[in-house]
Parts: structure tokens; C-alpha cells; sequence
């Protein structure tokens, strides 16, 4: 069940905080389920993408998306 809109864009991921995005990337790499109920949305972007780094889920369009951004600030 997803309660959050995903994260999409550079802009957007700006405004989450940075240690419950840590927080709940650290949870998803070790496969901890993520309590919907009580969660920020910081801490579910996190979550999510620490289960695709785990191998555990496979990234979805908005994943891709912000992952295309960050790579557009490599580039230059």
C-alpha cells in the first residue's frame, strides 16, 4: 500500500529530511518492513529506495525519474 506521493524530482527531494531519509533507507537495505502508520514521507522515500538497493524491489518510474536527475547534476 502506498500512502505517499513518490519523489520525482530534484526540487521535491530537497525538502525531505535528510536523517529520516537516512533512517529509512538504513531499514529498507536490511529489509525492515516500513510501519505505514507513523512513518514520514522522508523516511518512506528512504525506505523505498534502500529496498531497491537491497536487491528486494525493483525501481519503479519515479525512482528512475529522480535517479536520471541526480545524474543530470554529475554531467554537469
Amino acid at each position: 500500500m502506498q500512502i505517499f506521493k513518490p519523489v520525482e524530482t530534484l526540487e521535491d527531494f530537497y525538502t525531505l529530511d535528510d536523517g529520516e531519509v537516512l533512517c529509512g533507507y538504513l531499514d529498507g537495505l536490511s529489509g525492515i518492513e516500513c510501519p505505514l502508520s507513523g512513518v514520514t514521507r522522508s523516511y518512506w522515500h528512504g525506505w523505498r529506495n534502500g529496498l531497491v538497493d537491497s536487491g528486494l524491489l525493483e525501481a519503479d518510474g519515479a525512482q528512475v525519474k529522480l535517479d536520471a536527475a541526480f545524474e543530470g547534476l554529475r554531467e554537469g
